[in-house]
């Protein structure tokens, strides 16, 4: 080639076979010292350049004879939700995957994985696993150590009843007008769409304190959205197209020579991040005029972000005791990306399981009906109707623990950080390598045999549910003998599906107090069944829509239904 440009990208070439050689070389010496199973994969699992065409490569192998193996099979983003436990069933409780860029310890074990929750010093979260996560500023979720001390302590206290009452109002009201629309129409393939629509109003009202009414996916009037629009599609472009924005940063997303949709990226984060400064100038202005102010999410972080801060921004907790502006941004994005896509992508694939269980919904109306009475949903409080509801609690978190069960949104890595660490695994002691991610496998710890019982891979509320006896809740009314058995009073409890030790999800009881909501919205009147197709009858039905929720929920950013829009459900008047 001109310019001998041949030779160059030779080189190159060679520089890059030696480099994936030595990594791998390196790594495996250092994995196989552990004495556990390992896995060889010629490809970084968690590069970002690799998350971006993994799949499409994966399943073009696939169709070449022979090419069937460990690679095809451990070497894509949402292989451990196919999986399962079977891997753990072949090789044991803890799998090295063996990458030329990182180890990745692969755990199905109760004991070892509440002992690395527990042991905060010694297994941190990866920073590239939460980059993504600091687009808008540190937080809660990618912060360690003292600061994360101090973010812990501040954005807890901003997960407050007053917050609650917010959440269940909103819940309530648009899943009041979600049920209105779903129950005019024959038919509807939208409960992705429409779900995400609600999860993004509850999470404006509770952040923000505005409130906009709810438009189906079909409904034309858009001007009805208001400015929810452009910030609920910002928030969609920012979370479906993620990964370019970690590998190029938010400001080379600029660029001309990038694709459109690079650049469509970028305008989402300005959108986003306008909205965020104008919402925080607002609370700011009204709290130093001392207005009364409502009680949202950001109220509580503005609040924060006023308390004395070192100026010289100070890293020492001591001194800086508040959070700053660009904290204040970074926790509410993260607030946005737990709150309303992972909760929209568990509601959608909640109520495709629940249209499966007929039984299930009747239950959940009998005890909702019960304790409501004469009283309209639209009128209930938090307060007066939320605690009441013992068996509707009861059926709620093992209807969101089910489906979180079955369907994890999202995985919490660890890493050994720069120096080894030793772990107790089925009686022995195993010094994990340093720089190793531990990957707690959420797919075989809630679906293993071992911790579920026979009956493991099916959707079955009923296990949540045990006779008097210890490490229980309040009774159901009507089944004074019924009772939620809540996980969390168990010992190394196998569901970790809100991460666990004092790192555990923050917004646990906001996205319950809306699941209830949720429930009581669409199911106090109304009963949902998969629409059968020609030659069905319902029970086959809700047997092939529970086969089509298996076979098509995988990982995106998040997990959820890849094509949602295959679920075709048709709601009915009680």
């Amino acid at each position: 080639m001109p310019g001998g440009c041949g030779p160059v990208l030779s080189c190159a070439d060679q520089n890059t076979v030696f480099y994936v050689l030595y990594g791998l070389l390196v790594n495996y010496k250092a994995a196989r010292e552990t004495g556990l199973p390992l896995i060889v994969l010629p490809v970084d699992c968690g590069n970002p350049l690799w998350l971006i065409v993994d799949r499409k490569i994966v399943q073009f192998m696939r169709r070449i004879p022979f090419c069937s193996g460990t690679f095809t099979r451990f070497n894509w983003r949402g292989w451990e939700i196919w999986d399962r436990y079977r891997a753990h069933e072949e090789l044991g409780d803890a799998i090295l995957l063996v990458t030329p860029g990182k180890n990745y310890l692969q755990l199905c074990n109760a004991d070892a994985v509440s002992d690395i929750f527990q042991r905060r010093a010694d297994f941190l979260r990866p920073p590239e696993a939460t980059e993504m996560l600091n687009v808008f500023g540190p937080n809660v979720g990618t912060t360690d150590g003292t600061q994360w001390q101090r973010h812990r302590r501040i954005t807890a206290s901003s997960f407050n009843e007053h917050v609650n009452q917010r959440v269940w109002v909103e819940s309530i009201l648009q899943t009041t007008s979600l049920i209105r629309y779903w129950s005019s129409k024959p038919s509807i393939n939208s409960v992705a769409t429409d779900t995400r629509t609600v999860s993004l109003h509850v999470m404006s009202g509770a952040v923000f304190g505005k409130s906009y009414p709810f438009r189906g996916a079909d409904e034309t009037n858009r001007s009805a959205r208001e400015d929810s629009s452009s910030y609920g599609e910002a928030l969609r472009i920012i979370l479906d197209r993620c990964i370019p924005l970690v590998v190029l940063g938010r400001k080379n997303l600029s660029r001309s020579w990038l694709p459109k949709s690079f650049r469509e990226l970028y305008q989402a984060t300005l959108v986003f991040q306008q909205h965020m400064t104008d919402a925080y100038e607002v609370e700011k202005q009204a709290m130093m005029r001392n207005d009364k102010l409502e009680n949202n999410l950001m109220t509580s972080l503005v609040r924060a972000s006023l308390a004395k801060v070192d100026e010289k921004g100070s890293t020492t907790a001591s001194r800086q005791e508040g959070l700053t502006e660009e904290e204040v941004y970074g926790n509410v994005f993260v607030f946005n990306f737990a709150g309303h896509d992972a909760t929209a992508n568990s509601l959608a694939i909640g109520i495709c399981l629940l249209a499966t269980r007929p039984d299930i919904q009747d239950w959940i109306a009998e005890e909702i009906n019960a304790v409501l009475a004469a009283v309209e949903s639209t009128e209930s409080s938090y307060e007066t109707t939320f605690p009441h509801l013992p068996r509707c609690l009861a059926v709620v978190p093992f209807y969101k623990f089910e489906t979180v069960r079955l369907y994890t949104a999202v995985a919490i890595a660890k890493s050994t950080g720069p120096k080894p660490q030793p772990l107790k695994l089925g009686g022995h002691d195993v010094l994990i390598p340093k720089n190793t991610v531990i990957i707690p496998n959420y797919s075989a710890l809630h679906t293993h045999p071992r911790y579920w019982g026979p009956n493991s891979l099916d959707f079955e509320p009923s296990r949540w549910i045990t006779s008097d006896g210890p490490n229980t809740q309040q009774p159901a009314p009507s089944h004074p003998t019924e009772h939620f058995k809540d996980p969390a009073a168990t010992r190394n409890s196998p569901f970790v599906g809100w991460s666990g030790g004092a790192r555990s999800c923050p917004g646990r009881k906001f996205a319950q107090v809306e699941f209830v909501g949720v429930l009581v919205g669409l199911f106090r009147d109304f009963r949902v069944k998969p629409v059968p197709r020609r030659g069905e009858d319902d029970g086959m039905a809700r047997r092939r829509l529970l086969q089509q929720i298996r076979r098509d929920t995988g990982m995106r950013l998040l997990l959820q239904m890849l094509h949602p829009e295959r679920a075709v459900l048709a709601w009915r008047k009680r």
